[in-house]
């Protein structure tokens, strides 16, 4: 398609050539003959001819100097809005889009394509930057006022002994609310800035599950729930460290949200080259909505809980981003009041995502 547009092209810049040397022709034989005529001299054969060709000449070099300058006025203006569009860029103006009518095809006009597909994303990414300062702002701005208030609190000598510890207990608890945000921050700038280690190893997952779950036993049993593990014995190659990161997150949050005397399940899948974990409970639920930004950094489905239990919204955010380093895919099912469903697909085998860079 590319070749045909460039004979095209070519076929019509030859045809004009001609048509204009023609047109030059006729006009300087008509000159040169009004010339002659003037000045009372009759040239013949050679002269004449050269003369003509002259006239072609002159006219040919006037009309491309015309033109040249034309283009050259036309590029310029074309390059200095360029340069302008590039230095509003530089300084943080990201609503740049260059109306400059081009092909997108050739070099200018795919030039002209990428810098207006750069300005939106840059201009994404200057959103998300302020999205997410707000929301860190936020979230330290809350434990921060809870140790404020309360601290000032225990300063009246004449607080009762009981209050005095309750406010203490709510101040340890905001303190490691406020580090508990400080960690999964620092985790996930890690995780995202492509120099965390990963290091893969082959281990039996349905040992780690297991682990995992005992090591919340403490947490389930108080809120008398029932696990139900259907696990088989399978081996796989991923970042077990990363991986065990993955299930204490997910296995916690089902925790918080399934009310007391209620299930977890706990199952496995083999399909070909890929394992599935599903984690279910029968918690609160969560809304389509919901579902649509539940992976998102500070995306809370439900603000009381969430807040009473410590909850940053941080913790979903840092299993996608594990679970896209390992090449593989979570997903997320659920009824309102009734339900919630993880689906955690990774290769039996797994190599990071930065390795295929």
């Amino acid at each position: 398609m590319r070749k045909r547009r460039f004979f095209l092209k070519l076929i019509m810049v030859l045809c004009l050539f001609l048509i204009a040397n023609t047109v030059f022709a006729l006009l300087a034989y008509h000159a040169t003959t009004w010339l002659y005529s003037r000045l009372g001299a009759e040239p013949q054969g050679f002269w004449l001819q050269l003369g003509t060709v002259i006239g072609v000449f002159v006219l040919f070099a006037c009309s491309a100097a015309i033109i040249f300058l034309i283009g050259l006025n036309r590029q310029r203006n074309y390059w200095d809005t360029i340069v302008d569009a590039l230095s509003r860029m530089a300084k943080g103006d990201f609503d740049v889009k260059l109306d400059l009518k081009a092909d997108e095809e050739d070099q200018f006009g795919q030039l002209i394509h990428g810098i207006n597909h750069m300005a939106v994303e840059l201009g994404e990414l200057e959103r998300m930057r302020q999205e997410f300062i707000s929301n860190v702002s936020h979230e330290i701005q809350s434990p921060l006022t809870s140790i404020n208030g309360f601290a000032k609190a225990l300063k009246n000598i004449n607080l009762p002994e009981e209050k005095r510890q309750h406010y203490l207990d709510i101040i340890e608890l905001e303190s490691h609310r406020l580090s508990k945000i400080s960690e999964n921050l620092l985790k996930l700038t890690s995780l995202e800035s492509q120099h965390h280690p990963f290091e893969p190893k082959q281990y039996r997952l349905d040992k780690q599950l297991r682990n995992v779950v005992l090591a919340l036993e403490p947490n389930w049993l108080e809120k008398e729930l029932d696990f139900d593990l259907h696990l088989d014995n399978i081996c796989i190659t991923a970042d077990e460290d990363l991986m065990n990161q993955v299930w204490m997150n997910l296995l916690t949050n089902s925790i918080k949200f399934t009310p007391n005397k209620g299930t977890i399940s706990l199952s496995m899948r083999l399909d070909s080259d890929r394992i599935t974990v599903i984690v279910q409970d029968t918690g609160i639920g969560l809304t389509e909505e919901q579902q649509m930004h539940i992976f998102e950094r500070f995306y809370k489905a439900d603000q009381s809980r969430t807040a009473t239990n410590g909850g940053s919204g941080l913790g979903l955010a840092i299993v996608k981003k594990i679970i896209d380093m390992h090449n593989g895919t979570i997903t997320v099912e659920s009824k309102l009041a009734e339900w919630t469903r993880f689906l955690i697909t990774i290769p039996i085998v797994s190599i990071s995502a930065r390795a295929n860079d």
